[in-house]
């Protein structure tokens, strides 16, 4: 099925399950712990042994030697897995670096050997007695000093933008900024490692994978390319994912090690991921430097904005695209952007939850505050007053939806913003000096083509069959969901299987495309069987109303489980997209509302409430966006307050590569949180008429926060994350 016109009224506008606040049906699985994750496939992959990956000890260079046997003498020991022994492997297209180094080492903790043993603590004492000698070389560890050399990222989509003539305008602009801020180096930091078990059929030379992955189609087409093997001949299954947040979306060494040690020992291997290599072995967000300078009149509208950014990445990588939302955000005649890359030697950077727009909008809407400061206006206003109803860089091409006023006023209001002092440094609670911020949301809506396959059997069961992915977003809910509303049965009546290759490919969960795009491709397939099953009852297709568990048309009704009466009916198809999204610009908008208090002595700040208001399509299931939002906002929080990657400049490497120095947000540090949808359905979407949340939760959120402690303080900080020590010596004499 193709969507190239808006669309109508279809099945999904009945809303008997669609939109309602479903639990979660996996979520029994998951608070019992009977759900099986890649690491626990025990009755799949019986008798497994385990890997422990040996991680590089330098982060540019070679291997001089490597020696193995005393390793290979230690208790337990099966195989060992090197560069040397392993074969030709080649690189997938979604990876930067190669996942398995040798004699080459192209950054810190690349895997350079897996040792397999019976038992998890003999693999993890053996690799300890592997004994490997490097020849260092000089790396580029630190993005500030590299930033002369950046030059500008390879794509289309990374090109530098420039509409009207953004340098004269601004230089003649009444009122302006030109500030610069600086985000860090950020860890997905999932409580699932990175984990996959591997097996292969010596006979047909089949290899099975059960792994942690996003994208299941992605994974088993770069797994095939590495181990110069036919796809067909690769597996991938994926039923619950702990957690990505991008970490996941590409094959991870632990996959491919999987795969070479269940080939050397003959037998199953499992291997996770220890803590460290997943800061430094996996991907993370890159840190960023970047440039904001915004022109407006007196009266506040913005004449001319620019937004320049700076990231680093291996080799033939790719830049954090913080200016994306600028080009989309806010009206203004003269604008420009541009993103130049620097070449750096750290562990590779890609894809984190709202990539571009999460450390984009943590400059941008810190940017927006002090704009409205020089103009002393309201915050929210100056928003308000830059709105736009179509893309600023081409005003023919109108929004979809477009609802960030309504947001903005909608937040201010149930936030009471109204009580906020204009001027910082007024409020106080005690030993705490109070603020509130506020920082728009953006984040552009994707879809992806889809499919799936739907199951009809004697007893009126509809199966699901896809190999979208449930990383603990709630895809098992609404796909059920999706397909209990087409074939009019309630959602008891629905299996979804998830996560298989051996299914129809699906959008995968990534880039808050997945719900959205999974359930668009779901409806497809069951438009096929509804087709079928009419054709089977000898009823109208164009009239059959499908509900309760019959089909009815022209006067006649039929149990549903009678078209499968003579054998169980499947179809299959796939949702793509036509030119909509040429015609319009797709987008989701929120407003994040934050009041913090800082104590006034100390620097120390604490969240005192959030609220996110959503403009987002159609929500499928609002209690499991709201999760989704909620969550995102955390990790914005985290953004705001205590993440970052510290850089070991003269290694190359992330120091505090664990939990115990990576700080994440704990119960403690959230406080209460609100989540309002805006009741609204974008037919230039999908059939679903939904959008993503996922992502947008995040987005804006750590602004909002930097721009409440400068209400509290009068400190303006420009550096993530905002450490007490940034704030203590400029806090107020007053405190």
């Amino acid at each position: 099925m193709k969507f190239t016109k808006p669309a109508t009224t279809n099945p999904i506008d009945q809303l008997k399950v669609v939109g309602k606040p479903t639990d979660r049906i996996d979520g029994p699985l998951k608070t019992t712990g009977s759900a099986p994750y890649a690491y626990e496939q025990h009755a799949a992959a019986p008798n497994a042994a385990y890997g422990y990956v040996v991680g590089a000890a330098i982060a540019k260079g070679r291997i001089a030697a490597m020696s193995l046997d005393e390793a290979r003498r230690a208790p337990g020991v099966i195989a060992i897995a090197t560069a040397e022994n392993a074969g030709k492997l080649g690189k997938g297209k979604m990876n930067t670096a190669k996942l398995l180094g040798g004699p080459d080492i192209q950054h810190y903790h690349q895997a350079v050997a897996l040792v397999v043993a019976e038992t998890f603590e003999q693999a993890r004492a053996a690799a300890q007695l592997v004994q490997v000698s490097y020849t260092a070389e000089k790396g580029a560890y630190d993005l500030a000093a590299a930033k002369d050399q950046a030059t500008a990222p390879s794509g289309k989509d990374n090109a530098d933008t420039r509409v009207g003539d953004f340098e004269s305008a601004y230089a003649a602009a009444p009122v302006r900024l030109d500030a610069s801020y600086t985000t860090p180096d950020q860890a997905h930091a999932m409580m699932e490692p990175h984990a996959s078990l591997a097996a292969w059929d010596e006979a047909s030379g089949q290899l099975t994978v059960w792994t942690a992955n996003q994208m299941i189609d992605w994974g088993k087409g770069d797994l095939a390319r590495t181990l110069g093997i036919p796809k067909d001949k690769v597996r991938l299954i994926s039923p619950y994912t702990g957690g990505g947040f991008g970490g996941k979306l590409f094959v991870r060494a632990e996959a491919l090690l999987a795969a070479l040690g269940a080939r050397a020992a003959r037998r199953p291997v499992k291997v996770a991921l220890q803590r460290p290599l997943m800061f430094n072995n996996t991907t993370h967000r890159p840190a960023t430097i970047q440039r904001i300078r915004i022109g407006a009149g007196r009266e506040g509208r913005i004449s001319a904005i620019g937004h320049e950014s700076w990231s680093g990445d291996l080799p033939d990588g790719k830049p954090e695209t913080a200016v994306q939302q600028t080009k989309l955000l806010y009206a203004g005649a003269h604008r420009m952007t541009r993103m130049r890359l620097a070449v750096l030697d750290l562990p590779e950077g890609n894809a984190m939850r709202a990539p571009g727009e999460a450390p984009g909008l943590m400059a941008l809407e810190i940017a927006m505050d002090e704009m409205a400061e020089k103009l002393k206006m309201d915050p929210v206003t100056f928003r308000i007053i830059n709105d736009t109803t179509s893309d600023p860089a081409r005003k023919e091409r109108k929004f979809s939806q477009r609802r960030l006023v309504e947001c903005l006023r909608t937040g201010a209001d149930q936030f009471g913003w109204s009580k906020r002092s204009a001027r910082p440094g007024q409020l106080r609670d005690g030993p705490w000096l109070i603020g509130m911020g506020v920082a728009a949301a953006f984040r552009n809506n994707l879809v992806t083509k889809s499919a799936a396959r739907v199951r009809l059997d004697r007893a009126g069961v509809v199966t699901v069959e896809t190999d979208m992915t449930d990383i603990g977003t709630g895809s098992y809910t609404i796909i059920a969901q999706t397909a209990a509303e087409m074939m009019g049965v309630p959602l008891a009546r629905v299996v979804v299987k998830l996560g298989d290759s051996d299914f129809p490919v699906s959008s995968g969960s990534g880039g808050q495309w997945g719900g959205n795009s999974s359930t668009a491709g779901v409806y497809a397939a069951c438009v096929a069987l509804r087709s079928a099953v009419a054709q089977k009852l000898r009823l109208s297709a164009d009239e059959a109303v499908f509900a309760d568990g019959a089909v009815s048309a022209g006067g006649r009704s039929a149990p549903l489980a009678q078209a499968a009466a003579d054998g169980e009916l499947v179809a299959e198809d796939f949702m793509e997209y036509g030119d909509l999204d040429k015609k319009f610009q797709q987008s989701t908008f929120g407003a994040h509302f934050v009041e913090v208090a800082v104590d006034a002595a100390t620097g120390e700040t604490r969240i005192r409430r959030m609220l996110a208001v959503c403009a987002a399509g159609r929500i499928l299931n609002p209690k499991s966006a709201r999760s989704q939002v909620i969550g995102a906002m955390t990790m914005g929080a985290g953004a705001a307050l205590m993440e970052q990657l510290v850089v070991d400049k003269r290694g190359g490497f992330f120091v505090n590569h664990d939990l115990a120095g990576y700080e994440v947000p704990s119960h403690a540090d959230i406080p209460h949180q609100q989540v309002i949808f805006l009741d609204e359905t974008d037919p230039v979407s999908s059939p679903m008429k939904a959008k993503g949340v996922g992502e947008l939760g995040i987005c804006g959120v750590a602004a909002a926060i930097a721009n409440a402690v400068y209400n509290a303080t009068g400190v303006r900080v420009r550096d993530y994350p905002l450490t007490l020590d940034k704030l203590i010596a400029k806090m107020p004499e007053s405190a």
